[in-house]
C-alpha cells in the first residue's frame, strides 16, 4: 500500500468511526418496548461498524457512543443516557458489545474468500451470544430472577429478529466494503 492509499485509509477510520459513533447515537434511542428489554437497532449498526471498520475502529466508534450515554447524554435505548442506565436491569447488554466487538472483528478478519460472509457471520454470532450471556447474568442479578424466566424475557424475542438483523449487516455492509475497497479508499 503506498502513502497516499495509507493516508486515505486513515481518514477513512477516523470519519467512518466519527459517522458510526453518530449513526448509533440517532439510531439506538429509537426502540418498541415489548417488555423488559426493547427491540433497537444497537446491533445491527455495531455489526454494520465492525464490518466497515474492522474490529479495533469499531472499538472506539462504540467507545464514544457509550461514553456519550454514560455522560448522560439521552443516546440508549428509550432516548435515556447515564450511569443509572448502565447499571441498571439491561445495563449488561450495553456492556456486552465491548466483548462481541473484538470476537466479530476477529472472525472478520480471517474470513476471506468465498468464506467471508460464513466466517465473519459465526463470528458476530458467537459475539451475540457473549451479549446475551452477559446481559442476561446482569439482568438475572439484578431482578434477582430465574434463569429460564430472564430468557424468556431477554433472549427468545429477540433472537430471530436480532439473526435478520445480522444478516442485513452482513449483505449491506459487505456490499459497501467492497465499494470501498474498490475505491481505493480502504484496503481488502
Amino acid at each position: 500500500m503506498d502513502e497516499k492509499q495509507r493516508k486515505n485509509q486513515k481518514i477513512y477510520h477516523m470519519v467512518t468511526c466519527a459517522l458510526m459513533a453518530a449513526v448509533l447515537c440517532v439510531l439506538c434511542p429509537m426502540t418498541v418496548q415489548i417488555g423488559a428489554i426493547p427491540i433497537s437497532l444497537i446491533n445491527f449498526v455495531v455489526f454494520l461498524t465492525v464490518i466497515l471498520l474492522g474490529g479495533k475502529w469499531a472499538f472506539v466508534s462504540y467507545t464514544v457512543f457509550f461514553l456519550l450515554g454514560a455522560a448522560g447524554l439521552p443516546v440508549f435505548s428509550g432516548y435515556s443516557g447515564g450511569l443509572a442506565k448502565i447499571a441498571g436491569p439491561t445495563g449488561g447488554y450495553l456492556v456486552g458489545y465491548f466483548l462481541l466487538i473484538p470476537i466479530a472483528g476477529l472472525f472478520l478478519r480471517h474470513g476471506k474468500g468465498k468464506f467471508r460472509y460464513l466466517i465473519s457471520g459465526a463470528g458476530m454470532v458467537l459475539g451475540m451470544l457473549v451479549v446475551y450471556l452477559l446481559g442476561t447474568v446482569w439482568y438475572m442479578v439484578l431482578t434477582q430472577c430465574t434463569a429460564s424466566y430472564a430468557i424468556a424475557t431477554c433472549v427468545a424475542p429477540f433472537a430471530l429478529l436480532d439473526l435478520g438483523k445480522l444478516v442485513v449487516a452482513l449483505i449491506v455492509g459487505n456490499l459497501i466494503r467492497d465499494r470501498l475497497i474498490r475505491a481505493r479508499l480502504i484496503g481488502s
